[in-house]
């Protein structure tokens, strides 16, 4: 039956549009963001501090579907360590958009 065939495709690989907590949460100096997608798309990850202000693009490509991790080193494009406090990361594929927060301590 089409049981089979849904299970199938869901262990193959995500069936739906991601955005994992980060992890270890608060973190120093690195924390990772796992995220998925169940088709190919244009994928953007950024991080914005409290102000909305971007700090760094951590994703921006066409990826295939599939699961994926990053990691961010707290620093922003150009390398500087940010301060302490808290930051949020939102990822956007397509129609999809989530955004989390987290918490960098130094």
């Amino acid at each position: 039956g089409t049981g089979l065939g849904q299970k199938f495709v869901a262990e193959q690989g995500p069936s739906d549009y991601s955005l994992s907590a980060n992890y270890p949460n608060p973190f120093n100096p690195a924390t990772v963001i796992d995220y998925a997608l169940p088709e190919k798309n244009a994928v953007m990850l950024q991080i914005f501090d409290l102000t909305g202000k971007l700090v760094r693009t951590l994703v921006n490509a066409e990826q295939s579907a599939g699961r994926y991790r990053v990691e961010w080193d707290g620093q922003n494009a150009n390398g500087q360590p940010q301060a302490s406090g808290v930051y949020f990361y939102k990822m956007t594929a397509g129609a999809y958009a989530e955004t989390r927060k987290m918490l960098l301590v130094r």
